[in-house]
């Protein structure tokens, strides 16, 4: 009855539907691990934010110092002068709407003890001569506060941000404090700041806006998909094998059918050549037996 199971087709598809199954089970367990993890960043982020500055920024990080994850977005201040000479901007950023690429404005700001802690001042438009430094809006002189979202350095292998090498002067791709202290040759902190207050005049560089931390983003659906998929896979076998089992079964009752037929047919004439002979046996019988009965007349 399920003989054809072992088929080599049946054979293949039983094979694959067993690979798909775990293999989908991973994959949900794979989203719904990224759900938890975007769920737990969003309540760092959420508690990190709402926390109270710490002033001053060296309370959470120091020169050289790699900055922890549960240290993210803190909120912190720092009071120095701006180095304006070692000044750069980093490609390819948006900005608030999420669509205009532009630039970041970094620029290290000195502290009172001779240390450096770069702070990201905003976005800038690109402009069309993506070859030159941009025109970017002068810094405050002298003295000044800054308060901001303490951010870790940005790596190729965190960020996926590839660090394209020689481009145009004063132009980076990632924002990390290790390279720049490198070439401004000054003792810089870890990390850097992403400045909030105070608000530029003109409000230009446009301040980068808090992270959003209310979207969980579709993972969780996702991880639901995969399992629901996991899950079809024993039904729809079992709907191929009954449907695969009723066709078989209807034409071999249709083969059946068609091989009676061609016997019904030649075992018709024979019954009718028997009867005709009977027939024509019969009448050759009368006829006699009429012979018979006449009388013989008599000769002259």
């Amino acid at each position: 009855m399920y003989r054809f199971l072992l088929s080599r087709q049946w054979v293949i598809v039983t094979l694959v539907g067993l690979v798909l199954i775990p293999v989908m089970i991973k994959l949900g367990y794979w989203q719904f691990h990224r759900h938890e993890h975007k769920v737990a960043q969003n309540q760092l982020i959420a508690s990190n934010l709402a926390a109270r500055p710490i002033p001053p920024v060296t309370e959470l990080t120091a020169v050289g110092r790699e900055l922890p994850r549960h240290d993210m977005w803190r909120m912190v201040t720092a009071t120095g002068t701006y180095d304006t000479a070692h000044e750069v901007v980093v490609r390819q950023r948006t900005a608030a709407d999420e669509q205009s690429i532009g630039y970041y404005v970094l620029t290290p700001l000195v502290l009172g003890n001779g240390d450096a802690v770069l702070v990201n001042r905003g976005w800038i438009s690109a402009g069309n001569d993506l070859t030159t430094f941009p025109d970017v809006p002068a810094a405050p002189k002298g003295k000044v506060t800054v308060t901001g979202r303490m951010m870790a350095d940005e790596t190729t292998a965190v960020s996926g941000i590839k660090d394209t090498r020689g481009l145009p002067a004063r132009q980076v791709m990632l924002i990390n404090s290790k390279e720049q202290a490198k070439r401004v040759g000054r003792p810089m902190l870890g990390g850097y700041i992403e400045q909030t207050a105070p608000k530029q005049s003109g409000g230009t560089p446009e301040l980068v806006p808090e992270p959003d931390h209310d979207s969980i983003g579709p993972h969780m659906a996702y991880a639901i998909q995969w399992w629901l998929f996991a899950a079809a896979v024993p039904v729809g076998w079992v709907v191929l094998v009954r449907r695969e089992r009723r066709d078989r079964a209807a034409a071999a009752a249709k083969e059946a059918e068609e091989a009676k037929a061609p016997r019904e047919a030649a075992s018709a004439p024979d019954a009718q050549a028997g009867g005709q002979t009977a027939d024509f046996a019969g009448s050759g019988e009368t006829e006699a037996a009429g012979d018979a009965a006449t009388p013989a007349t008599a000769g002259p």
